[in-house]
């Protein structure tokens, strides 16, 4: 008899595993995922564990859920389910709000339509820490014992108490409530324009608000999400801007594909970057609310927290880039803020988790409170703290050509200026972060992605801009797709 072939791991990036769907994202694998994830959790919590599982609105999304709830069930988890679609926020409350052991979210977040993935949540409601997400991968390698019987119909198991299907979002809408101000929004009369992208977030803010004070922007399912990436970053987001003016909005809102990110605008359609939201909440959370604690980032965001920080007298600390670092900081410690430059932001008072919704209407209630625009509230940071502006480059590349690049850096330490500035040093915590006299820049590859990632930070967006551009031409990458 043939020797059955050993499956090779299926290895997690930044933030879940992810892949095409019909090239590695399979029904296969993810059975092969599902397994492994009910072999952790038997083995670290025994008797009968428990999950909530969920998924958002990309292709297949139904299908891939049951199926990952019906091999947990049958491998002894018991799993609650939301009626329908749902956010990873929503997944990420009722794990923690449920005490169950594990959350899993069937969605590839901001990543181009033809993927999917797979989120695992930690009971603590956050990303799963790298330790537990090692031990699933190493259990994706074990071949499953021949099953005499087939997988048991979702029915059946449902039937039998070992699935739960609940209004999740329903009940994650009122804590929601109890923890934000929303009264104040409604009375003052603001008025948001809110981009789904399409995705699991439509509707949430229209039935916290009202439909009168929302103007919805792409809250059709599309699990194409019109063959964009639903990640809410400036360049995705022009009709958000448009409409923000058009229709006379007090902001503009947008979350990604599973609702964890957040983009913003201001009255006047320019764009708010996650830099300048996390340095907003720090200063509504520490001098409006009188809250303290620890400022945590990811390695590629703003330095003005750096200055606010040491204003304030708040301990700050920076992570390498993956939400899931800061989610751990802030189970296990008193975090005021955290967050990353992608769009991923947390704070006090919530779950330790990234929640597009929760902070988008957070930086409302800011609005409200303050009784000044949003633009006025940015204006506010830079008359206090100087002028700090981001650019990133996603640069599309083989994975050889990103190993080349990679190593060369190593070699040779990094660039040894930039724009014409001398590189005073060379940070490597996550990627090579060059640091000069007018601004810093950080090249890194994504964890998710065939891409290399270029980012920077100076007084201006041009000069930011150009920072990129000249590290680009140095690598010879200027040629090569974005």
């Amino acid at each position: 008899m043939a020797q059955r072939k050993q499956p090779t791991k299926i290895e997690f990036g930044t933030d879940g595993w992810r892949a095409v769907i019909a090239d590695d994202y399979t029904f296969d694998n993810l059975e092969r995922v599902a397994r492994a994830t009910a072999q952790w959790l038997k083995d670290d919590y025994g008797g009968m564990p428990s999950v909530a599982l969920g998924h958002d609105t990309r292709f297949l999304g139904p299908e891939f859920a049951e199926l990952a709830a019906r091999v947990l069930a049958a491998e002894g988890v018991h799993v609650t389910m939301p009626k329908s679609f749902a956010s990873t926020p929503a997944i990420s409350w009722a794990t923690q709000a449920k005490g169950c052991d594990a959350g899993v979210v069937i969605t590839a977040s901001h990543n181009p339509p033809v993927y999917n993935g797979y989120k695992i949540k930690a009971h603590f409601g956050g990303p799963a820490p790298p330790d537990m997400i090692a031990s699933v991968e190493e259990n994706t390698t074990v071949v499953p014992a021949a099953h005499s019987e087939p997988l048991p119909s979702f029915k059946d198991l449902e039937a039998d108490d070992r699935i739960s299907v609940e209004d999740i979002v329903a009940a994650y809408r009122a804590d929601l409530r109890e923890k934000l101000d929303i009264e104040a929004i409604q009375e003052a009369g603001l008025t948001i324009a809110h981009d789904a992208m399409h995705g699991a977030a439509m509707d949430l803010v229209t039935e916290l608000i009202g439909s009168d004070q929302v103007v919805e922007v792409r809250h059709d399912l599309n699990p194409g999400f019109e063959g964009q990436p639903p990640e809410p970053i400036e360049r995705n987001l022009s009709e958000l801007s448009e409409v923000v003016v058009e229709k006379g909005c007090d902001m503009g809102l947008a979350n990604d594909g599973d609702g964890d990110r957040v983009g913003l605008f201001d009255e006047e359609g320019n764009f708010v970057s996650s830099h300048r939201i996390l340095a907003l909440l720090v200063k509504y959370m520490h001098e409006e609310r009188g809250l303290g604690g620890q400022v945590v980032k990811t390695f590629s965001t703003t330095h003005m927290l750096d200055k606010m920080c040491e204003a304030y007298d708040l301990p700050l600390e920076t992570t390498p880039i993956g939400f899931k670092y800061i989610a751990d900081k802030m189970a296990s410690g008193d975090v005021l803020v955290g967050g990353e430059e992608s769009g991923g932001i947390a704070a006090k008072g919530h779950i330790p988790e990234r929640d597009g919704i929760y902070i988008g209407l957070l930086i409302a209630e800011m609005m409200v409170k303050r009784g000044k625009k949003l633009s006025e509230l940015v204006q506010e940071l830079y008359d206090e703290f100087g002028p700090h502006h981001a650019y990133r480059n996603d640069i599309h590349i083989t994975e050889d050509q990103k190993r080349d690049v990679l190593s060369r850096l190593d070699d040779e330490g990094g660039l040894d200026e930039v724009l014409g500035h001398t590189v005073q040093r060379v940070e490597t915590l996550d990627g090579f972060k060059h640091i000069t006299d007018e601004g810093w820049l950080l090249i890194r590859p994504s964890g998710t992605e065939p891409v290399l990632r270029v980012y920077s930070e100076a007084e201006t967006t041009g000069a930011a801009e150009a920072l990129v551009k000249d590290a680009t031409r140095q690598l010879g990458l200027d040629g090569a797709g974005h």
